[in-house]
């Protein structure tokens, strides 16, 4: 009995010692090869794996720029797109730190409501109810938070009914921006001064009567801009960041104090 179980044990051991041998082998013949720029561009990007350059992960993206000619810029967070270029062989130049900004200032002791909505907790399930949501505003922030929970850097926060962004946390990867279902958020650059903080398309009269905060298109700002980096379209400011230099006269005009002082923000 006991040289059947010394049999069987030493049988064991033996094939497991052979196929270990042509695993090794195997895994040798049949190895592929990293490229190292695999590994020296995915030490440039965010490492995030938020998914914003439409690829599944960083190692996904890296792979697509070594064999499938995938464009080196997509990562918004990486401001090192220069360095990348460098090892692609391409002259591709750095770009500007950029950010989320939510245009909207209805919180809740502003923007008033048309009912009560406990349905669920995503904007998106929220926009489809009548009147796009529970407050008048049309326009403007659910304050649901589905911008917050898709974030990977923990950047926004839901507070008073109205999400908001922690810039100094914010990487730009455009995750919130694709979640909103009003359009609300957009990624501006960093450097930006001022920001129109509404998005209501609505006439001014009717603006006021859904939110105290509103922008009512009044075209003030446009007027007193000396740089012409204000426009006034389907009635409301918009900012030409390329021609802004932060004067701040927009702000000091604006009626409604929609255009707001970013860094104290």
């Amino acid at each position: 009995m006991l040289n059947a179980i010394l049999t069987a044990c030493a049988v064991i051991g033996i094939i497991s010692v052979v196929i270990g041998l042509v695993l090794g082998l195997m895994s040798e013949k049949f190895k592929v090869e990293e490229d190292p720029r695999e590994h020296q561009i995915r030490e440039l990007l965010a490492g995030s794996n938020c998914g914003g350059c439409g690829y599944a992960g960083c190692d996904a993206y890296a792979h697509a720029i070594v064999h499938e000619g995938a464009d080196p810029t997509l990562c918004a967070p990486c401001h090192e797109k220069s360095k990348i270029g460098k090892i692609m062989g391409l002259d591709i130049a750095d770009t500007e730190k950029m950010v989320a900004f939510v245009k909207c200032s209805g919180n809740c002791k502003t923007a008033l409501d048309n009912y009560t909505y406990s349905d669920g907790n995503d904007c998106r399930i929220a926009y489809s109810a009548p009147g796009h949501g529970a407050k008048k505003c049309v326009y403007g922030c659910c304050g649901l938070g589905t911008c917050a929970k898709v974030c990977p850097y923990d950047a926004i926060r839901v507070i008073d009914g109205l999400a908001h962004v922690d810039r100094t946390k914010c990487h730009a990867c455009g995750l919130c921006v694709s979640v909103c279902p009003n359009r609300l958020i957009e990624i501006i650059p960093e450097r930006a001064s001022y920001a129109v903080q509404c998005s209501s398309r609505a006439r001014g009269k009717d603006v006021k009567a859904a939110c105290s905060a509103g922008c009512i298109g009044c075209g003030m700002c446009r007027r007193v801009c000396e740089n012409g980096a204000i426009s006034v379209t389907d009635n409301i400011a918009k900012i030409d960041y390329q021609k802004c230099t932060g004067c701040g006269k927009c702000a000091e005009k604006c009626p409604c104090k929609v255009i707001t002082l970013r860094h104290t923000s």
